[in-house]
């Protein structure tokens, strides 16, 4: 495949970007502060082909464990930090890559310049010859940033991803790659032809944030995939898919079938994505999951919709308090699951929160809701 012309950056025993192989990764959905379930699924990972693997870090018991992870593996290894930046200091010596959210760093500590914040984690990435990402997602843009992009999501995360480059290049790092991520798989070709565009130099990571449950979840991502590898845009992979833990490793499985398709002329999707009716948008089950009964939730979700599929409705559900709230807001009908009620949403607005073994029934009621208005 033709590729864009961008720079390299090393990542542990890999260097992506330059011509280098695609890369696929993905990310532990186990609690990272459990590191004989987290290190048992990098191996996992590992044996699937994984070149490397993402855990979270949203507290100081998840970074202290990060320690003892490297210990027990050699695995390339990114943290992806959650609202508290200040952890880099604490997981970069045992790490290859930090990962951070422009939109997340905006609300952590606000009355810190921006720039004073990404000096932080630039030092210490550099201290300890770690990589950055700079992951930018359409469902947390920074807000000051969204507000001068109303109703365009692809503007937004453009200008997000810009700026930041912008700033660490303002502050000597050039070892970092992009990613600009949309559930929309239409969405998310726009914004990487337009970001690749205007930096053919910055590698990118590719990803369709929260594509769902498989086979669905699978579609949209070979859709963006295809359309823009076979454009040469594109350096790492991951595949974010709904699914219960013990088949995680199936997202290197589909990203590696993708890439294999791809370099061989095989193209499986039309050019174009567009959902015929109902679409339903789920997370990946990260280990920012605060209640494993998100994944079973999902899959009765789709079940229970089965009979509105041919109304043009999106139904989100979210899997943490990190995604949930800002990723449910563009949908009609959201889900955002909490350790133990379910936030119901109509877009931004709040429909009330409800045990799991109720949660069911509300969304059909505000479902039927839906349609009947839109019938009338």
């Amino acid at each position: 495949m033709k590729r864009n012309p961008t720079r390299a950056v090393k990542i542990g025993s890999i260097t992506i970007g330059a011509g280098h192989p695609i890369a696929v990764q993905t990310m532990c959905a186990t609690k990272t502060a459990d590191v004989a379930a987290t290190v048992a699924q990098i191996r996992q990972f590992e044996a699937a082909g994984a070149d490397l693997v993402r855990i979270a870090v949203d507290s100081k018991a998840d970074a202290e464990a990060v320690a003892q992870i490297r210990k027990e593996t050699k695995a390339n290894l990114c943290v992806d930090l959650q609202e508290n930046y200040r952890l880099a200091a604490t997981v970069a010596p045992h790490l290859d890559k930090i990962r951070y959210n422009p939109g997340h760093l905006y609300h952590h500590e606000p009355e810190k310049p921006i720039l004073d914040k990404l000096k932080f984690i630039v030092d210490t990435a550099g201290a300890h010859d770690c990589a950055i990402r700079i992951g930018c997602n359409a469902g947390s843009v920074d807000p000051k940033i969204a507000e001068k992009f109303p109703g365009d999501d692809v503007g937004a995360l453009i200008a997000s991803a810009t700026e930041h480059c912008a700033m660490l290049e303002r502050l000597g790092c050039t070892r970092f790659v992009v990613s600009l991520k949309d559930s929309d798989p239409n969405h998310t070709i726009e914004t990487y032809k337009a970001f690749a565009a205007a930096r053919p130099d910055v590698p990118l990571h590719l990803g369709v944030t929260e594509a769902g449950i498989p086979p669905d979840g699978i579609i949209k991502t070979r859709v963006a995939f295809e359309q823009l590898l076979s454009r040469g845009i594109g350096d790492t992979l991951r595949v974010s898919l709904t699914l219960p833990n013990p088949r995680k490793h199936e997202e290197i499985e589909v990203g590696r079938a993708i890439l294999k398709d791809i370099a061989e002329g095989r193209f499986r999707s039309v050019p174009f994505f567009e959902a015929p009716g109902l679409n339903i948008i789920s997370c990946p089950s990260c280990s920012r999951v605060e209640n494993e009964a998100f994944v079973d939730l999902a899959f009765k979700v789709r079940e229970m919709t089965e009979y509105a599929k041919s109304h043009k409705i999106t139904i989100a559900v979210m899997g943490c308090r990190v995604n949930g709230p800002g990723e449910t807001d563009d949908a009609d009908l959201g889900l955002w699951c909490g350790p133990h009620f379910v936030n119901l949403k109509r877009g931004p607005e709040s429909a009330g929160a409800y045990p799991y073994d109720q949660i069911l029934g509300k969304l059909k009621e505000e479902l039927d809701t839906l349609i009947a208005r839109r019938a009338s």
